[in-house]
């Protein structure tokens, strides 16, 4: 029973990772972060993975994906401090989410909630020609704390979902561990009564 509960949150926490991550890249790819975008794409494999793992019981797909939690969980924590610009970090720069490809910004800077964009012409001189120059204002709440939040909902899921794989991983060893205890797969394997013949030979005379 405890294994069943146990698989069952873990199976609805992948789930809604999927969900989550699923927006997620979709807003990332609206705002051409190609950095994000590769990695939402290699936790979409890897969720999907240990969703397969928990339903199949395979303890080392779901360990696999245990582990990856971890490097996911350190990656939105990456997120957090670039966009509340920790340290030298700075969310202007080009290099670290773009990969210098393009100049956008976050697809929430334009399109948050409240947001109200004025194109400003003519632009500025020092404004390049194929990219136009905006005014955003009357933003109810500032793109990069949006950001923020999907980061911090990125990590919750993720430390939930760390724990039960955990959980998980341990129930099924101790159920195989008695599983052979009882019989069902030990190393000396079952022997049936072997049949032994007793029949003598007798001359028969004519």
């Amino acid at each position: 029973m405890g294994c069943c509960s146990g698989r069952c949150t873990l199976a609805f926490i992948c789930g809604m990772q999927l969900v989550s991550v699923l927006e997620r890249q979709v807003i990332d790819f609206l705002g051409y972060q190609w950095a994000p975008i590769l990695t939402n794409f290699l936790h979409i494999i890897i969720v999907i993975l240990g969703l397969f793992g928990t339903i199949q019981f395979r303890p080392r797909y779901v360990t696999g994906y245990a582990a990856w939690l971890v490097v996911w969980m350190t990656w939105n924590v990456f997120i957090i401090c670039f966009y509340l610009e920790v340290g030298d970090l700075s969310r202007d720069s080009d290099l670290v989410l773009t990969f210098n490809l393009s100049m956008h910004r976050s697809w929430w800077m334009e399109n948050g909630p409240g947001c109200k964009v004025t194109p400003i012409n003519p632009p500025p001189s020092w404004a390049p020609e194929d990219h136009r120059y905006i005014s955003i204002s009357g933003c109810l709440m500032d793109f990069q704390f949006i950001e923020v939040a999907h980061s911090s909902l990125q990590i919750l899921l993720a430390l939930m979902g760390f724990i039960y794989a955990c959980y998980v991983v341990k129930l099924i060893s101790e159920e195989e561990d008695s599983f052979d205890f009882i019989g069902g797969f030990d190393s000396y394997g079952y022997q049936g009564p072997q049949k032994t013949s007793h029949l003598q030979l007798q001359p028969m005379y004519m």
